[in-house]
């Protein structure tokens, strides 16, 4: 009689986890070199040389020498393995953490607190779905909640990549529409708008002069939030006219795409009076945010965010000068993208409208 091969423990790095391979197909036994490890290690082994099943519940009949039934991680290691592949993944020109870093913990939160002890390849598009809908129970809208899905399925992704799943799983998980406006329970917010300047000029005055500073020259630049905040003096070239920052980091600096920004008279003067050491401004972006609501409901106007700010610019620029000059400071990459900042387009057809009758 053949003497059945042993197989090696073997240690998967990406998830941290033992493995051996029974018939071509891994079996992961939990933390490698941990005590739980080795023994489900030798349990394997025994029933190997044994020529028991791996599932008791198989019968001896239907058992070759070596058993084929597979086990596999669960959700919850699986999440564990890849957030620990996104910290060192997701990471700025600089190094630092990426924000989609925190957009990943977002998405596998619900997941693993209802799928957290399933085996990842008896996670199928039903139990997504389910997750779905906590993600709508939460209250986030429709954008961020298909945003959040495709995340899951990008877990699942890098998953078949590592060898964690089967590429059916992820292939069962991809066949999961997306959710649609008007079809769905979870909310589209309201379309941004531009704000007017007598709403921004009494908003302004209910902010403390750092935080004014930080108001005046996003809306004098149009720049996003965290572009602002993240700069600092040695970052701005003054020998010139005007002023420039070419950021190292920005929305797009991932893509391989440069974004500059330019302070005219206005923004220089407020640039002037801010530290010439360290950042320019230490609020946090979403703090800053919360400042901003809260004046605007001391000047009794409706609420709104500081990314506004950035819409109005656009739509002066677009209106008031050309969609190729907004484009350029905006930083969009197409034209496309600009041509949504626009007021001037509806007042022409209400004109239009008016004259033909």
């Amino acid at each position: 009689m053949k003497t059945p091969k042993v197989p090696a423990y073997g240690h998967h790095k990406q998830s941290g986890q033992a493995r051996v391979y029974v018939n071509g197909r891994g079996i992961y036994l939990g933390l490698y070199g941990s005590a739980a490890s080795r023994i489900a290690y030798g349990e394997i082994v025994g029933k190997i040389v044994g020529g028991l099943p791996l599932d008791p519940f198989v019968t001896q009949k239907n058992v070759g020498t070596v058993p084929t039934i597979p086990t596999s991680i669960t959700v919850s290691e699986l999440c564990l393995a890849f957030m620990r592949h996104a910290e060192g993944y997701y990471l700025t020109p600089s190094g630092k953490r990426s924000a989609e870093v925190d957009g990943f913990k977002s998405a596998v939160s619900p997941l693993v607190q209802l799928y957290g002890h399933t085996p990842v390849d008896d996670f199928g598009p039903l139990a997504l779905t389910a997750v779905r809908q906590r993600f709508i129970e939460r209250g986030w809208c429709r954008r961020f909640c298909n945003q959040s899905t495709n995340r899951i399925r990008r877990v699942f992704k890098w998953a078949v990549a590592n060898e964690l799943v089967e590429h059916g799983t992820l292939t069962r998980l991809q066949a999961l529409a997306s959710l649609r406006a008007g079809k769905c329970k979870a909310h589209d917010n309201p379309r941004r708008e531009a704000v007017s300047d007598d709403v921004l000029d009494a908003v302004r005055q209910h902010l403390a002069q750092d935080h004014r500073d930080l108001f005046d020259l996003l809306r004098a630049t149009g720049a996003r939030p965290s572009e602002l905040l993240g700069l600092s003096m040695e970052n701005i070239d003054t020998s010139g006219t005007v002023w420039i920052a070419d950021l190292d980091e920005h929305k797009n600096a991932h893509r391989g795409l440069s974004r500059k920004l330019f302070f005219g008279p206005k923004s220089q003067l407020i640039i002037r009076r801010r530290p010439s050491t360290g950042p320019l401004f230490s609020v946090d972006r979403n703090w800053f945010a919360t400042i901003v609501k809260r004046a605007c409901l001391e000047a009794g106007v409706t609420p709104f965010v500081p990314y506004v700010l950035r819409h109005c610019k656009a739509t002066s620029l677009r209106d008031e000068m050309s969609i190729e000059s907004a484009q350029a400071v905006l930083g969009h990459a197409q034209p496309s993208m600009t041509a949504r900042y626009s007021s001037k387009m509806d007042r022409l057809a209400m004109e239009a409208a008016v004259r033909a009758g």
